[in-house]
């Protein structure tokens, strides 16, 4: 792309500033997500217009760029809450919680198995939030602190973020660069997205209880992650679009076998003495709920069922994505002479293969399943605080803030982009680099472009060429090798970023003070994985140059 700009460090720091005030607003001020990203935004825009010479139209393809990327997470989000609400009206969570207890009373073991199996199969089949949202939940039912469930849930699917949803993240990079040496590429992958599969796995254990969590499932962690790291590995061979999915669903296997021994199904009451994650014993609810397992988990049991069938069979798939809408956009330049191409149709929604519509589908079955079963009885009462007043009002209640939350996050990462501060980012990075050092720095660029954009998939369509351009004029570096490495940046990014952050705490419904406890874990998790991902990438780079 053919430009004039500015890789200066004044507007290096400008590009970095919007990016660094969202996080410190977040993390150490505590302040809400709307307020902290409407903040970020007016920053952005104002640097794009004043200081990387934007013309009007420019900026405001961006915000309309970002608004459109917005509604296609919101899609997700509504929904999610949605069927939370339904779920939570109905008593459910407390009788999800009570059922499972009935398989296994082994606090560590059921963690893993919502947290770290069922979201990295929720990953692979729907993603765009999906695991985070119903996970967070199920994980509170059964008693998990709110601002632990969501960290888990992040950190747990993590790994699944490049080629889960079906390998989009991968078919979008491949649209942007290109990679002749595909098999290489996918190996390299495999390695790096292998690590935060088993680190996520023992930091789960050792956020339930330390080193003593750690040592009791160290067993089981390892071989489900033979099962999700190393079966996504082999079968990225096969069929990149579909490892993800399979490998994780094949997971599941381990939690059945596991699940019959003693060690697994026991109560380990030392253990959860000293948990940090759990809910004092006090404050769960003891009282028998009034339905089964299987009854309150029916709505899941739809979502699962819908989306493996829709969502499972690459040519139905093909099939129902022909009907899709976008809106189209123009070509727009700045000053220095950076331009996008237009786009007869932006980013284009195939509603039938949505995650949102089948989250809305098995919101709605829920709803009737739960009243044909007298559930909302107890809501029947008052015609005001009816079952459909009472859920409406308690989604309508955590959709506003996490809406304008991220559309903020989105208009301004689009935003940014638009008028090349995300390019000079990037370029200021390579152009301080040799090829040894940008070897070891292409994950944090991908973790960069996680926490601007929300997404492993979008990280990667704004940085993949970059990385392109990168190592065609650096001596020894590889494109398959830092590809690979921006890919599991973006993963693992994605444990921070402000949108997967919302999503969590609207379902969680908990407040700014417990918002900000999210951040370490997810900081400690982020930072271990980023410094194994620079040393392998600096490892690839004198061993395969």
């Amino acid at each position: 792309m053919e430009h004039n700009l500015p890789i200066t460090i004044f507007h290096w720091t400008l590009s970095l500033l919007p990016i660094a005030a969202l996080l410190v607003m977040m993390v150490f001020l505590g302040w809400s997500g709307s307020l902290s990203g409407g903040i970020a935004l007016a920053m952005a825009f104002l640097i794009a217009l004043i200081l990387f010479d934007a013309p009007w139209l420019t900026a405001a393809v961006g915000l309309g760029k970002g608004a459109w990327d917005a509604f296609f997470i919101l899609l997700v989000v509504w929904p999610a809450l949605l069927i939370y609400q339904v779920a939570e009206k109905a008593g459910a969570f407390k009788a999800i919680r009570q059922g499972i207890e009935e398989y296994s009373q082994n606090y560590l073991f059921l963690v893993l198995s919502l947290g770290w199996v069922f979201a990295s199969i929720l990953q692979g089949i729907a993603g765009f939030g999906a695991p985070i949202a119903i996970v967070t939940p199920l994980l509170i039912g059964i008693g998990v602190k709110p601002f632990m469930a969501i960290a888990i849930a992040l950190i747990g699917h993590a790994w699944g973020k490049m080629f889960g949803t079906l390998g989009v993240g991968w078919l979008a990079t491949l649209n942007v660069v290109n990679i002749e040496n595909q098999t290489m590429t996918l190996i390299y992958h495999g390695i790096l997205l292998w690590i935060p599969n088993l680190l996520g796995g023992f930091f789960i254990c050792y956020l339930f209880a330390r080193w003593k969590g750690v040592k009791a499932a160290w067993v089981f962690v390892v071989v489900v992650s033979l099962i999700q790291g190393g079966g996504q590995m082999l079968l990225m061979q096969v069929n990149p679009a579909l490892s993800n999915f399979l490998a994780a669903t094949l997971s599941l296997g381990a939690v059945l076998l596991f699940s019959r021994f003693a060690a697994y199904q026991e109560k380990d009451e030392e253990l959860e003495e000293t948990s940090s994650i759990l809910q004092p014993s006090d404050e769960k609810e003891e009282k028998k709920a009034k339905m089964g397992l299987h009854e309150a988990f029916m709505p899941y049991y739809v979502l699962c069922i819908l989306s493996i069938a829709m969502l499972g069979v690459p040519a139905l798939i093909e099939f129902l994505e022909q009907w899709e809408f976008g809106f189209p956009v123009p070509e727009t330049s700045t000053g220095y002479g950076y331009t996008v191409e237009g786009e007869e149709a932006y980013s284009p929604i195939a509603p039938l293969t949505h995650p949102g519509l089948y989250l809305l589908i098995s919101s709605i079955f829920g709803y009737f399943w739960y009243k044909s079963k007298g559930h909302y009885d107890h809501l029947q009462e008052d015609e005001q605080s009816g079952p459909v007043a009472a859920i409406s009002k308690g989604t309508a209640s955590e959709a506003l803030g996490a809406s304008l939350a991220i559309l903020a996050f989105l208009t301004m990462a689009n935003v940014m982009e638009q008028v090349g501060m995300t390019s000079v980012l990037g370029l200021g990075i390579a152009a301080v680099s040799s090829p040894l050092v940008y070897a070891g720095l292409a994950n944090i660029i991908g973790i960069a472009g996680a926490y601007i954009t929300s997404s492993n998939t979008s990280s990667n369509v704004l940085f993949a060429p970059l990385h392109a351009s990168v190592a065609g004029s650096m001596d020894g570096l590889k494109l398959e090798q830092v590809i690979a490495s921006q890919s599991a940046g973006g993963a693992v990014g994605n444990v921070i970023a402000p949108a997967n952050i919302i999503l969590g705490t609207s379902t969680a419904n908990i407040g700014k003070e417990e918002t900000k406890k999210i951040y370490k874990p997810a900081l400690i998790f982020l930072g271990i994985c980023a410094a194994i991902f620079s040393a392998c990438g600096i490892l690839f780079y004198l061993l395969f140059r």
